[in-house]
């Protein structure tokens, strides 16, 4: 990786309609590097994208594959589709597709270091027997903060983990730097309370020069610069 990954989340999903092959080939058309997508599982065990998890009410894991929707796409749609000359996110909502996913992705051709598996705290950690070079990204709910020290306690018997609110100690030597906005959707009436809890926190210039040479820097998007990101 030699400069920022463009993830196009649920692909061009202002143009298009979410989690579709047009959406996807049309970020890729528009210059995204990268597809951030969801996947579950379905009944006969096939990855297939979507954001909800259910079909008219009926949740995707207990429809076979022929059953669903002509036009909600497979993993292995999505490769075929748009070729593997490109980063690709995944977020495994039901946290049990890591074998599975990394099954397409090997049959694709896709090259696995360019392969991000998202999750909570405990998918990710037991993900990295499927594959030793697949990127996992582990995600924390905060309105589970109550179980973090739990979390974290399990976490440090896979990983080497260090909690810290020095953000220049965290970002020295890393080679991914992550951030979001400071108020989501739905939290405009807390944005002038996060700005003050958020002050210092910035991802400056200055910040990720104490990062590792070849560090990524990932964000959601839309980034509000001057708050979370300088530029």
């Amino acid at each position: 990786m030699t400069g920022p990954i463009g993830f196009a989340h649920r692909g061009a999903s202002a143009h298009a309609p979410e989690n579709t092959m047009r959406a996807f080939q049309l970020a890729l058309s528009m210059g995204a590097t990268g597809i951030e997508t969801d996947v579950w599982l379905t009944a006969d065990g096939v990855p297939v994208l979507h954001h909800g998890g259910s079909i008219r009410r009926r949740p995707i894991g207990r429809i076979a594959a022929r059953e669903l929707p002509s036009g909600l796409p497979s993993l292995a749609d999505l490769y075929a589709g748009c070729g593997t000359d490109l980063d690709l996110s995944l977020d495994l909502k039901d946290g049990r597709s890591a074998q599975e996913v990394l099954e397409v992705a090997v049959a694709a051709g896709h090259d696995l270091r360019r392969l991000w598996l998202c999750g909570g705290v405990q998918g990710p950690l037991s993900w990295r027997s499927v594959a030793p070079t697949v990127r996992l990204v582990a995600g924390v709910d905060p309105r589970q903060a109550s179980r973090w020290p739990d979390l974290l306690e399990r976490a440090k018997g896979h990983a080497n983990i260090t909690v810290t609110r020095d953000p220049r100690e965290a970002i020295e030597g890393a080679h991914v730097v992550n951030t979001d906005v400071w108020a989501s959707m739905g939290q405009e009436d807390e944005q002038k309370k996060r700005e003050r809890d958020f002050a210092g926190y910035t991802v400056s210039s200055a910040l990720m020069k104490l990062a590792s040479p070849d560090a990524i820097f990932l964000h959601c998007l839309p980034a509000h610069r001057g708050e979370e990101v300088d530029a």
